[in-house]
C-alpha cells in the first residue's frame, strides 16, 4: 500500500546547496548600489519574500539595474558556488519511477528557481513547479502546497512535503499534509528539531530509504 499519493520538495537547504550563492548574489548587489553588505544571519532574516521583492525593498530607485545584476552573477557564479547534495537525484529517480506526482515549492521567485533548476539538471524531475512568483502569499502560507494539491486531484493526508525550514512545517501543518523536515543543511537546524515534524531526516539516504518503504 502507498503511503503518499504526491510529494513536494522546497529547493535551497533541501534539494540544492544555494545558500551561498544567494548571500553573495545579494552582497554583491547592496554593496555596489548602497554601499552596504550583510551577514548571513541578516540575509536570512530577509527571507520570504522573492529576490525581487527584498532587491526593491533594498536598492529602491536602482531596483530595475539591481536586479539585472543580482541574476548575471547568480547565473554566471552557479557552477561555482552551487550544487545539489549528493544522492538527491537518486530519491527523485525513485518517486519518478512510482509514478508519483512531484512538485517544487519554493520561496524564490521563478527566475531563480528555473535557472538553479536547470543547472543542475533538476528541472525535468518535476510535474509542476510553483514559486514565490506563483502564490499571493509566501511561506508559511499553505497557498502553493494546495495548488498542487488541487492540480492533481490529491487526499491531503496523502501528501508530503519535505523542506528544511520552519517556514516549511508550518505551511505543510496549514495544508494538512504530512511534512518531513531535512536538517543536513538547515539554517534553523535547531528551531526544525523542535517543531515536532512528522519525519526528520539527517541525511540523504534516511530519505531516500523512507521513499522506497513509503511509495
Amino acid at each position: 500500500m502507498r503511503n503518499f499519493d504526491g510529494i513536494i520538495f522546497d529547493v535551497d537547504g533541501t534539494l540544492t546547496s544555494t545558500n551561498q550563492l544567494i548571500f553573495q548574489s545579494f552582497n554583491h548587489v547592496t554593496k555596489k548600489y548602497i554601499n552596504k553588505t550583510y551577514t548571513d544571519e541578516e540575509l536570512i532574516g530577509f527571507f520570504g519574500p522573492t529576490e525581487e521583492a527584498i532587491l526593491r525593498d533594498l536598492t529602491g530607485d536602482n531596483f530595475e539595474d539591481a536586479r539585472n545584476d543580482y541574476f548575471q552573477f547568480y547565473n554566471e557564479h552557479h557552477s561555482s558556488l552551487a550544487d545539489i547534495y549528493p544522492g538527491i537525484k537518486e530519491a527523485l529517480e525513485i518517486i519518478k519511477q512510482k509514478k508519483v506526482p512531484l512538485a517544487v515549492f519554493t520561496g524564490k521567485g521563478r527566475e531563480a528557481a528555473v535557472i538553479t533548476l536547470k543547472v543542475l539538471e533538476l528541472f525535468e524531475y518535476f510535474d509542476m513547479i510553483v514559486t514565490g512568483d506563483d502564490v499571493v502569499e509566501h511561506k508559511p502560507s499553505p497557498e502553493g502546497i494546495l495548488l498542487f494539491v488541487d492540480k492533481f486531484n490529491l487526499s491531503r493526508d496523502k501528501v508530503l512535503l519535505i523542506g528544511d525550514a520552519p517556514a516549511d512545517i508550518q505551511a505543510a501543518r496549514a495544508a494538512g499534509v504530512k511534512i518531513a523536515s531535512v536538517v543536513w543543511d538547515s539554517y534553523a537546524k535547531e528551531t526544525v528539531l523542535e517543531s515536532g515534524s512528522d519525519y526528520v531526516f539527517h541525511a540523504v539516504e534516511e530519505m531516500e530509504k523512507f521513499l522506497s518503504e513509503n511509495l
